[in-house]
């Protein structure tokens, strides 16, 4: 009887109990590092809760801050899942951070503090024009019904539709396109936020705007003012808050 013949069997045999004991490893490999790398994405998101708790507390409920929606709002959205990976330790840190092609994500105080000054409601609707990273209009759906927000920058608002899906933001609507005339088929709006600033008010915006509802924008070039409109039977009634610092905003208003 040839060698081949006996020995051939058990050599098959052994390799293929070989093959099996080398794949039995590589799946515990994985196993293990599978769990190891959901454990640390369990610790960073931890750490990025405790960040947000500390921004709202010491940046935000101290500065004045105390409508209880917008609070919860700024505690829950993940601000860090809005801005660039090698800025996501800066996240929570109270300053605009850059996202690219010119434009920042504000500063979260800021972003509390318009929110707080538009009375939102449940059952409302907002414009939102200059959508950016989609932070803002994340803050707002965590609090109203549906968001309406248009960038003029294409690649941030694909960026931002892309992120507000993969979160979850399904009232959240993002267009691209100049902001300058809203909305018109689902006006009038509840409220109306702008989060770059322009030398006039856009009128079209004011029109697209709900009587008794409020609209807040910076307004101004190199010195600018954050504005508080309340749309009224007989006109609008203007109000200034503070100074800010924001990105120009750009498209027809610019012309």
């Amino acid at each position: 009887m040839p060698w081949q013949t006996v020995f051939w069997p058990i050599l098959t045999v052994y390799l293929n109990i070989e093959g099996i004991m080398r794949l039995l490893i590589l799946g515990l490999v994985f196993f293990i590092s599978c769990g190891q790398q959901s454990s640390i994405n369990q610790r960073t998101e931890k750490m990025y809760e405790k960040m947000r708790v500390r921004m709202v507390e010491d940046q935000i409920e101290r500065r004045g801050v105390r409508d209880e929606k917008v609070l919860v709002a700024m505690r829950k959205v993940p601000r860090h899942e809005f801005v660039p990976d090698h800025l996501k330790k800066y996240a929570y840190a109270d300053e605009p951070l850059p996202i690219g092609e010119d434009q920042t994500i504000s500063q979260p105080y800021i972003v509390a503090y318009m929110t707080e000054y538009l009375n939102l409601e449940v059952g409302h609707k907002v414009l939102e024009i200059g959508t950016g990273s989609g932070y803002q209009a994340a803050v707002l759906a965590e609090i109203i019904d549906t968001v309406y927000t248009i960038e003029i920058v294409d690649v941030l608002a694909n960026r931002a539709k892309m992120t507000l899906e993969r979160l979850g933001y399904e009232n959240v609507l993002v267009k691209g396109g100049d902001g300058y005339k809203g909305w018109p088929e689902h006006a009038p709006f509840d409220a109306i936020i702008i989060t770059a600033a322009p030398t006039k008010i856009p009128q079209p915006l004011l029109q697209q705007l709900k009587l008794g509802g409020h609209m807040i924008l910076p307004l101004g070039d190199y010195s600018q003012e954050l504005v508080l409109i309340e749309k009224e039977e007989k006109g609008y009634k203007q109000e200034k808050l503070l100074p800010v610092r924001f990105v120009p905003m750009t498209g027809e208003v610019a012309d």
